[in-house]
């Protein structure tokens, strides 16, 4: 299959001694991996590293080929991510922040704009001001965002974080529907492991900024009760507790 997000011996450790350590991670075409592990646990700075948001002390991240030190633009011109919170102009409708966006891409006009409108829940609410959304359906316009351009890999760092019960039933639904329908690559981190379960196709446990194992949901179903009962086995195992 073929590789779409290549990590390769990255650490990034800050004077508090947190961080992330030696990580190594494949993501492949079509795949929804996730990034589980609790609060702390380096996820967002690994993210924010694949990103180029912060630079890594060593190691790199391949993106569709390119590596995102040495070829940053390349690396993230097919790129669309959240990391941390999804921003939006409050004083723009749904619909105007998303056409603001679109200037920065050569092939987004209004159809598009609909047409993730659309996808995201939001068609109906084109014209209000996100001032007056709730915090889903601002995670949603980030969404739409993120998926303007049609990007091949998207990166959400917990994007269900937050949500109620339908929110979380709705993102679920959006991203699985962008993989069917956009052919998309998945990277999302949370630690909210029951959603993880629900969601994604493969998964990787980060515990103190190190990589404990990843495999695919299936395998995990076939051994384990639960996803919550392989994370609980595997921190355990690795001496973390």
């Amino acid at each position: 299959m073929e590789k779409i997000i290549e990590i390769k011996n990255l650490s990034k450790v800050y004077k508090n001694g947190r961080g992330i350590t030696d990580i190594n991670l494949d993501i492949h075409k079509g795949e929804i991996f996730g990034f589980l592990g609790p609060n702390g646990a380096g996820k967002t700075t690994a993210m924010k590293v694949m990103t180029g948001l912060i630079k890594p002390d060593s190691g790199d991240v391949k993106i569709l080929g390119h590596s995102i030190v040495e070829e940053y633009q390349k690396a993230m011109g097919k790129v669309g991510c959240i990391i941390e919170t999804a921003e939006s102009y409050l004083y723009l409708t749904a619909y105007e922040n998303l056409k603001q966006i679109s200037r920065y891409y050569k092939n987004v006009d209004d159809e598009r704009i609909n047409e993730v409108l659309e996808l995201t829940g939001l068609l109906k609410y084109k014209n209000e001001k996100p001032r007056k959304f709730s915090l889903g359906m601002k995670q949603r316009l980030g969404i739409a965002a993120a998926i303007l351009s049609r990007p091949e890999v998207i990166i959400l760092d917990e994007p269900l974080n937050g949500l109620d019960v339908e929110g979380m039933i709705s993102m679920r639904n959006i991203i699985k529907s962008l993989v069917e329908k956009e052919n998309a690559t998945f990277f999302i981190s949370s630690h909210l492991i029951h959603d993880v379960e629900l969601t994604c196709t493969h998964i990787g446990v980060l515990y103190n900024g190190r990589m404990l194992n990843v495999d695919t949901m299936k395998n995990i179903l076939n051994n384990y009760a639960s996803l919550e009962n392989y994370f609980v086995s595997e921190v355990e195992r690795n001496g973390r507790i």
